[in-house]
């Protein structure tokens, strides 16, 4: 995967987040990346809320996590996030680095789609903002 990529947030790991082993609980990971995407949709024009009211529901279809190293409380980190379109799904490439040092700390594709009225299709909205992100990339 190319380290090209459209959005990043920084985070700090918060106490209540962290097992008994002292490391970020392995589903926490997923808020962080679920945070992540929301954030990125509200810069490119796309609000949650709105989208929904108006009958556009973004699903995640698919989870791909690969942990890498263990997050701990106190712990800096920036999750960096790609997107892609294909067909009625939307890809999201999202990799999560310690900071200062850059580790690699997860690896992630998470797939989503949409329900238009309650039935799976392509929201023409959310395809017009992506794509517009696609296009303006350097690649």
């Amino acid at each position: 995967m190319a380290a090209n990529y459209d959005f990043e947030l920084e985070f700090k790991v918060r106490d209540y987040e962290c097992d008994l082993q002292g490391i970020v609980n392995n589903s926490v990971y997923q808020n962080y990346l679920e945070h992540t995407r929301h954030e990125f949709l509200n810069t490119i024009g796309l609000d949650f809320a709105d989208l929904f009211k108006r009958g556009i529901v973004a699903v995640v279809a698919r989870a791909d996590l690969s942990y890498k190293t263990p997050l701990k409380s106190g712990d800096r980190f920036v999750v960096k996030l790609r997107v892609e379109h294909e067909g009625i799904k939307y890809i999201f490439h999202q990799d999560i680095f310690r900071l200062p040092d850059n580790k690699v700390c997860l690896k992630g594709i998470i797939t989503s789609t949409s329900l238009v009225n309650g039935r799976l299709a392509v929201s023409d909205e959310i395809v017009k903002a992506i794509n517009m992100v696609i296009n303006g990339r350097v690649l």
